[in-house]
């Protein structure tokens, strides 16, 4: 998307338009920081022996909702030791062709790419499935309220009997959500719609009957001030709008307060502090294998 171009008007539209090659500057940038959200995912189970525990007697089926552009899988086969973890196929779910081709290109063994559904959640069809293995790694920011109900009754519906569902999602309080307020209401003028937090999926799980197990993770992204490109494609990437420059997101009312907050003028670097809540869905109630780094 050029920045000489009107960002397309609510979230789930700029969220969709901003996942394309035209993106990827500002995703590259993005991910200079926020591989560190998938490497502390991979570290915070034994993923190795959960998958080996549910492997012991058959072969296994994942999906992975909102599949972006594959950083979790990478995460898993850099961090997690997988090598004793036997092949399993690995489906796609997002409603960006750009996404599913990225992220099936990330996949190495143990995942074996399967099927690739272009698809929201919510309208991913009910013959679909069920899978051994759901998760969705910072995924549904932009899901829109109206269909959070449906889409988590699809997400809860996606997991087989003695399966696995995983999902991590930035909290309020947390950089992510809190950004994203700042700019809607002081750059937007109040008009927009805000991303979903984890509190939202949580309660809405439990609306709907599910007992989720949920692990908070708390960490910091940092960036040095004078890294001026990473930082504004960090944050264009963040707010899913690259037609406000750096310089004018740190003088715009309440997200420049937000960014000068964030700002560690003694060392030189900005802060970006998260609160993202990582929610289990198991029969096996109590076994997750929560590490040390959790």
């Amino acid at each position: 998307m050029s920045t000489d171009s009107p960002a397309p008007a609510d979230t789930a539209a700029r969220s969709l338009a901003h996942w394309s090659e035209e993106g990827r500057r500002e995703m590259e940038a993005f991910y200079a920081l926020a591989r560190l959200d998938y490497e502390l995912l991979a570290k915070a189970l034994d993923w190795s022996a959960l998958l080996g525990r549910m492997q012991s007697d058959r072969s296994l089926t994942l999906l992975d909702v909102a599949c972006g552009s594959g950083k979790f899988p990478q995460a898993l086969t850099a961090y997690a030791g997988l090598e004793g973890v036997r092949e399993l196929r690995y489906d796609l779910l997002d409603p960006s062709a750009f996404s599913l081709t990225e992220a099936a290109a990330a996949l190495s063994a143990p995942f074996a790419e399967g099927t690739h559904y272009e698809s929201t959640m919510e309208d991913l069809a009910p013959e679909e499935g069920p899978w051994d293995v759901v998760w969705a790694t910072h995924a549904l920011y932009a899901l829109e309220p109206a269909k959070l109900d449906a889409a988590v009754a699809r997400y809860l519906a996606a997991r087989a009997p003695g399966g696995f569902s995983f999902l991590a999602q930035g909290a309020r309080g947390g950089h992510y959500i809190d950004v994203y307020e700042a700019f809607l209401e002081g750059v937007r003028g109040g008009e927009g719609t805000p991303y979903v937090a984890s509190d939202d999926l949580i309660a809405a799980m439990r609306d709907q009957g599910a007992e989720p197990e949920v692990h908070r993770l708390r960490y910091e992204h940092v960036v040095a001030a004078e890294d001026t490109a990473v930082l504004e494609g960090f944050l264009q990437r963040c707010l899913f709008d690259d037609t406000v420059p750096l310089a004018e997101l740190l003088e715009a009312p309440l997200v420049g307060a937000y960014l000068r907050g964030c700002h560690d003028t003694a060392a030189g670097v900005y802060r970006f502090h998260h609160e993202v809540d990582c929610v289990v869905l198991s029969d096996d109630e109590g076994a997750t294998p929560w590490t040390a780094a959790s």
